[in-house]
């Protein structure tokens, strides 16, 4: 089982020593597995505990909320991912302008070296971290030589080996950019080759206009502040999950309902092979979901009339449940 901390003093004084890396971790994707594995590795031959520093909120949404990216997924899925990964603690920091302002020394030591006992730290090329961005490798092989501890370069998140290309044919580096960029696109296939699963959201099930219910499609609408990113409007095939775990085949609808002239984006998800009861007896609402995205059928249609609608959704569950069940 994983341990949760939200602040270094939650961390046992003798929990160490540890292998320790530190990121934001959007998506958890197989980059990140790819380091997060290595580190895992480290940890067992070195007879150390394995632990993943993260942030919350995601620094952008501190330093620059205007601009900052729609998260891949919420601080919940994330730690799920994580515990997934067979890691022995995660360390969740509270990232506000005085964790900023931490010299790349003040965070280490007082981290990493005091909280953590860090016997080993592994980081990509690339890193930066401390104030301004001001620590890089060779800050924390200076600090490693200072404090004592081992510092382990990962070459980076690479996508080298896995059976990812880019639209040109070629490797791409594996990132949280590239799934944003798929998502956005309405692209879940290549969402889930870089992040090694369906990209899932997860919200509580509302009640919404109950037009699906009208026409014989009654769908689970997820609340507005579900966590995950939203794709592109559309529809596709996936999974719902209920809160004891059942996975229930899904066409998942992603828009506005311009046959009906909607306007607010929503996530309604219809699960598909239900057993034969009445819509009443199926009730979701008020529990907490998670969506998986699996592959996009069409983009958005405004129809001309209900049955016009009617005749295309019924076309989009034999596809749904064609692509869910032959994988």
């Amino acid at each position: 089982m994983v341990h949760i901390w939200n602040d270094p003093s939650e961390v046992p004084a003798d929990f160490g020593p540890t292998v320790v890396t530190f990121g934001n971790f959007d998506g958890v994707h197989r980059g990140h597995q790819q380091v997060l594995s290595q580190l895992i590795r480290t940890a067992r031959l070195n007879g150390a505990r394995s632990v993943a520093v993260t942030f919350d909120p995601h620094p952008a949404q501190v330093h620059r909320p205007e601009s900052a990216p729609e998260l891949i997924m919420g601080l919940e899925d994330k730690l799920v991912a994580l515990g997934e990964l067979g890691l022995d603690a995660v360390l969740v920091m509270k990232y506000s302008l005085e964790l900023a302002s931490l010299t790349p020394e003040e965070f280490v030591a007082g981290v990493l070296v005091d909280s953590l006992k860090a016997s080993h730290v592994v980081i990509g090329h690339d890193a930066r971290f401390g104030r301004g961005n001001s620590g890089d490798l060779s800050t924390m092989q200076e600090l490693g030589e200072k404090f004592g501890f081992t510092v382990q370069v990962i070459s980076e998140f690479g996508s080298e080996g896995f059976p990812i290309h880019d639209d040109g044919g070629k490797d791409r580096r594996c990132s949280s950019t590239w799934v944003r960029e798929a998502l956005r696109d309405g692209d879940v296939t290549t969402a889930a080759a870089v992040l090694g699963r369906p990209h899932r959201m997860r919200g509580e099930v509302v009640h919404g206009a109950a037009r699906g219910r009208a026409l014989g499609f009654p769908t689970a609408n997820l609340a507005s502040e579900a966590s995950g990113y939203i794709p592109a409007d559309g529809i596709y095939a996936g999974w719902l999950v209920d809160e004891i775990g059942t996975r229930w085949p899904a066409a998942i609808s992603v828009g506005s309902n311009p046959t009906f002239d909607g306007v607010s984006r929503q996530v309604e998800a219809h699960v598909i092979d239900r057993p034969e009861e009445p819509v009443e007896d199926f009730d979701l609402y008020g529990q907490t979901v998670v969506v998986e995205f699996v592959a996009r059928l069409r983009g958005m249609v405004a129809y001309r009339g209900p049955e016009a609608l009617v005749e295309q959704m019924r076309l989009d569950v034999v596809q749904a449940h064609d692509i869910l069940f032959r994988r």
